[in-house]
């Protein structure tokens, strides 16, 4: 079959060959979805413009979102955003034939385990008073700025910000150490991620089994109840598993 010289297979992620895509499936561009089939494993792929431009904040969530919603039905391999190849022929020709054992494997690894991400940002006020109070020189300084107010000197300014964002990294890993202890018996793997904000306490991701989940979820609520004034806890998820597979660069990068 000849190629369409104006469009690209655009990959998503590897998948189960019995996959069914919903017809409705939209993905980068809301172009349609299908499945690449080859063996026990399929690709979720879609054709899209040859010289459509990546990047936009759009592209990026709907491969995201394309991702989770499959997740949540069926373990998926994610590929990074943009991966491209030049067609499906060449997706299961040059992809999945060369690694379907590789792929099958990693997928029967992941088969009912779901990704979750525990996001945390300390409550300012609080944190505040908490660093101020066990830091006496944090405490002079921060006096010393309220008492001159504008008249402050900027190295003033500086030496408490240098201080307090110091303090507050310590907490956050002393508080991140916490938290993955606390969860580590309820999860198959646990995968700490950067900080998004200078006032994040934790940002976590755990591999969690599906007899697991209910366990798990009662474990951060408790976490969230005893930082209830203290960190504002959210959990994301159930999420395709960005954080514990290896995302292979397709022939085409």
């Amino acid at each position: 079959m000849a190629e369409d010289k104006d469009t690209v297979c655009y990959v998503y992620g590897i998948v189960p060959a019995d996959v069914v895509t919903d017809e409705q499936a939209r993905g980068v561009g809301g172009t349609p979805v299908v499945t690449v089939t080859q063996g026990k494993i399929a690709a979720l792929a879609g054709d899209i413009p040859r010289d459509k431009p990546l990047g936009r904040p759009d592209d990026l969530i709907a491969h995201e979102r394309l991702l989770d919603l499959a997740a949540a039905e069926t373990p998926v391999l994610p590929f990074r955003f943009g991966s491209v190849m030049s067609s499906k022929e060449a997706v299961a020709d040059e992809l999945l034939a060369p690694y379907h054992d590789e792929f099958l494997s990693a997928l029967t690894e992941l088969d009912g385990r779901q990704e979750y991400v525990l996001h945390g940002r300390y409550v300012e006020e609080t944190i505040l008073r908490e660093v101020l109070s066990e830091h006496e020189e944090a405490a002079r300084l921060h006096e010393q700025l309220r008492a001159q107010g504008e008249n402050a000197s900027q190295d003033e300014r500086v030496a408490l910000g240098e201080f307090l964002f110091n303090a507050v990294a310590a907490k956050r890993e002393k508080d991140s150490h916490t938290v993955a202890d606390a969860l580590a018996p309820l999860t198959v793997a646990i995968a700490p991620r950067d900080p998004t904000h200078e006032e994040d306490a934790v940002n976590i991701a755990f591999l969690v089994d599906a007899d697991h989940e209910q366990d798990f979820h009662a474990a951060v609520a408790e976490i969230a109840e005893e930082w209830a004034s203290r960190v504002e806890l959210r959990v994301l998820g159930p999420l395709a598993p960005y954080d514990f597979t290896v995302s292979r660069s397709t022939p085409e990068g």
